[in-house]
């Protein structure tokens, strides 16, 4: 089953969150237990090579493949789903104009302009029938929308009304340097939580999806009570560091 379809049947699905552009490392990310991998091109590592190279392994283990692209970087959406992702984030959409030229990079006409080429997708997915391909591609792929300045939230409701952008993600990172006007980063921030809950149920009213990187698990309760199925959690330098700490307390104990 698709990323889209488990997304919108209301299941939660965590996905690992890659920095390190080597495809051993991908590889290493998809034995563990999430569900999803995500390459991240933005603050992490990840380039069009590692992106080619990376989303192999991940399609070869049956996880759901996503792609983070740069900011502005339009054209590389197209491409990663063309290379094998599922679903493409988009950071800093902040207007309905930043939505439509990113939903017209990620569907095929008549909803946007996306340039026929999934030789890569078709084969790691051992596809070869073109024509049941792109009858489906635009509602299989996910187009998610990064919400995380004042812009973006005032925005909102423009943005999710956009035909292809299937659902938002919030950087609550970002969005706490936006909601304290540069005072301060903290991705937990107490005051800006009735924000976040608000993109969710304007998401929900608009028969959109949400999504949102975790910081602090102990929150992904409270952020899957207010509608957010699709959740980030960590890095590899997070699992290692964990990982490695729980051995130590097992060999010291």
């Amino acid at each position: 089953m698709t990323l889209a379809a488990r997304l919108r049947a209301d299941e939660t699905i965590f996905t690992a969150w890659s920095a390190i552009p080597d495809s051993i490392t991908v590889e290493m990310l998809c034995m563990t237990a999430f569900e999803a991998i995500t390459l991240d091109m933005q603050h992490g590592g990840h380039h069009e090579d590692s992106i080619l190279r990376g989303l192999a392994p991940v399609v070869a283990a049956g996880k759901h493949a996503v792609v983070r692209i740069p900011v502005g970087r339009v054209d590389m959406a197209s491409r990663a789903l063309d290379f094998g992702a599922e679903a493409v984030i988009a950071p800093m959409v902040n207007s309905v104009a930043d939505a439509q030229a990113f939903a017209a990079a990620m569907k095929y006409p008549p909803v946007g302009s996306r340039s026929w080429g999934p030789t890569f997708a078709m084969s790691r997915r051992h596809v070869s029938d073109t024509s049941a391909w792109l009858k489906g591609e635009n509602d299989a792929t996910l187009a998610f929308a990064m919400i995380e300045t004042r812009e973006a939230l005032d925005a909102l409701d423009g943005i999710l009304a956009v035909p292809g952008i299937d659902g938002v993600f919030v950087g609550p990172a970002d969005f706490s340097i936006a909601w304290t006007d540069g005072a301060t980063v903290n991705p937990s921030l107490p005051d800006m939580m009735d924000a976040i809950g608000h993109i969710a149920s304007r998401a929900a009213a608009a028969g959109k999806l949400a999504a949102i990187y975790v910081v602090d698990p102990a929150l992904t309760t409270r952020f899957r009570g207010l509608g957010y199925r699709f959740i980030a959690l960590g890095t590899e330098a997070r699992y290692m560091t964990l990982g490695a700490q729980s051995l130590l307390d097992a060999a010291q104990a």
